[in-house]
């Protein structure tokens, strides 16, 4: 199932036990709100147990996008769940590092493929 803020801006899927939330495009104030509105009630409705962002569409992250990343983190953990952003542009990165905007406490990895991994591993280790 897939939902859509906007034509095509932020996609959430369901994989499994997961969303994977893929922001296709730089979002204004109001669309990110929207999209962390939308992903927080799709926890609940879909019983996820991770969420994915993938940000690897985006050249600009901005210190409101990463505070709402960072809060998105914790009311999903709130809610049960796990969080991992995924996709950073390494240019996207250095400037974030050099700004002091870094996910601080919110798990990172390179791609969708590495984000997956961290979940799972993360998500087996819970359960024991």
């Amino acid at each position: 199932m897939s939902e859509e803020l906007g034509p095509l801006s932020v996609s959430i899927l369901r994989e499994g036990p997961y969303l994977i939330a893929s922001i296709h495009t730089a979002l204004d104030d109001s669309e990110v709100r929207r999209f962390q509105d939308d992903l927080i009630r799709r926890i609940g409705t879909d019983r996820a147990r991770g969420v994915i962002i993938d940000v690897a569409a985006l050249d600009v992250v901005d210190s409101f996008v990463t505070r709402t990343l960072r809060g998105i983190a914790d009311m999903v953990r709130l809610r049960g769940a796990l969080t991992v952003i995924v996709g950073f542009a390494p240019e996207v990165a250095l400037a974030m590092v050099e700004l002091g905007l870094g996910p601080v406490d919110v798990p990172t990895a390179r791609d969708l493929e590495d984000g997956l991994a961290y979940l799972n591993d993360h998500l087996q280790l819970r359960t024991r």
